[in-house]
């Protein structure tokens, strides 16, 4: 535990570079991921519509998405919730938390919570807080009295993170269409990835 965390204003995205799964195929961990060959990104946004891929580096599935077109607009995915936003599998990382779903997108996410969670002193640094991450997380996880079991959650999804096989998979990684995922988003490029 720590005394302090400052804020710089991370948004979700920059957590979802690489996006752990329950893979469709055979129920280990899979991961959503970039496709490779891309140029290297500007922001951490343009992670809402870059093409994607799903490996399974058990059952070898794979499976691409990419962003739908309207015109000249990409329209990406919404973060947030315990299914990833491309394919919509549930996430890998997920744990049972304070009678509610703790959930990450890998283990940097993990790390970045357990950071923010564990301070006592929060500071907010000069972003806003409409795309910064820590702004957004929900009461029950932030609340004092509630440090201690969200800290105990966050170690058993870090613990999770190592693990890779179907029977490895937490109870709660399951599909449950929680939230629903208009894709809103749109993004003007020049040409296409």
């Amino acid at each position: 535990m720590t005394d302090r965390h400052t804020d710089h204003g991370a948004p979700l995205a920059r957590f979802a570079g690489a996006i752990l799964v329950v893979c469709p195929r055979c129920g280990g961990r899979a991961t959503v991921a970039q496709r490779p060959g891309l140029p290297e990104l500007r922001y951490a946004m343009e992670l809402l519509f870059r093409p994607r891929r799903l490996v399974c580096a058990g059952c070898g599935a794979t499976d691409d998405w990419e962003a739908e077109r309207r015109g000249s607009a990409l329209i990406g995915v919404t973060l947030g919730g315990t299914e990833d936003p491309y394919f919509g599998r549930p996430l890998w990382l997920q744990v049972r938390c304070a009678g509610h779903v703790l959930w990450a997108y890998d283990a940097d996410h993990v790390d970045a919570l357990a950071a923010y969670v564990g301070a006592r002193l929060r500071e907010r640094g000069p972003a806003s807080p409409t795309t910064a991450m820590v702004p957004r997380l929900p009461r029950w996880m932030t609340a004092a009295d509630r440090r201690t079991e969200v800290l105990a959650g966050l170690a058993a999804l870090r613990a999770q993170a190592a693990r890779t096989s179907p029977e490895d998979r937490s109870d709660v990684a399951h599909e449950r269409a929680d939230r629903p995922r208009p894709r809103r988003s749109s993004y003007y490029r020049g040409g296409p990835y």
